[in-house]
């Protein structure tokens, strides 16, 4: 199921939020949760929550709560969670590594099929503990070919991350989620997602003083 590209960024971006909550109403055996229950949940107003489900047409009945399992299936259908999604990574560093090792799939249907680095790092070639093998970059484009994979994690340095980018996109990769805090250069038909850490612990930090 497609996403409405008229939904707002803030709204998409609470989707995946959305789904976790259901699934653990689900998990707590809870059938029906009313708007106040979701957003005391996510910690947001009612009216926001009303608004987000709002452009996804009737998905409740004022009065009546909405169906825990049945917006669990919804959401899972629009976050395309009924089947395992593979993604790789490309950069083998702290953040890479840490990466690595993050179970994605004990709480959705993802998870990292294969890594790459440069090719005179030492961990080329070897696996980690989780089986997941360790590729020379060089070797990008030909692993790719024998997979589906279309979406990438960009853990490498700024100076290396316009051109890794680049490389992604020839060989097919769709969708790229970048640690690397500069802006990059993709095609059209490409979609990137910025994780700037430095920027929301300054917005965090932002935040305190002002209290």
């Amino acid at each position: 199921m497609a996403i409405d590209k008229s939904i707002p960024k803030a709204t998409a971006k609470r989707l995946s939020i959305y789904y976790r909550i259901f699934k653990r109403f689900n998990t707590d055996n809870i059938e029906k949760a009313s708007s106040k229950q979701i957003a005391d949940a996510m910690g947001i107003d009612s009216a926001t929550v009303r608004r987000d489900f709002s452009y996804f047409g009737e998905l409740g009945r004022r009065g009546f709560g909405y169906d825990v399992k049945k917006l669990m299936n919804f959401f899972a259908d629009i976050l395309n969670d009924h089947s395992t999604t593979n993604v790789m990574l490309v950069g083998c560093g702290n953040i890479g590594r840490a990466l690595l090792h993050y179970r994605f799939h004990d709480r959705n249907k993802m998870q990292i099929a294969m890594a790459f680095d440069r090719d005179d790092n030492e961990l080329v070639g070897t696996k980690t503990e989780d089986d997941i093998p360790i590729y020379g970059i060089s070797t990008l484009e030909e692993h790719l070919n024998q997979t589906h994979i279309e979406t990438a994690i960009l853990t490498v340095p700024s100076a290396q991350a316009q051109e890794v980018a680049e490389a992604l996109t020839a060989a097919g990769i769709k969708g790229i989620l970048s640690f690397s805090p500069v802006h990059l250069t993709v095609p059209k038909d490409v979609i990137v997602q910025y994780v700037d850490l430095t920027s929301e612990l300054q917005t965090l930090l932002y935040f305190m003083n002002q209290k």
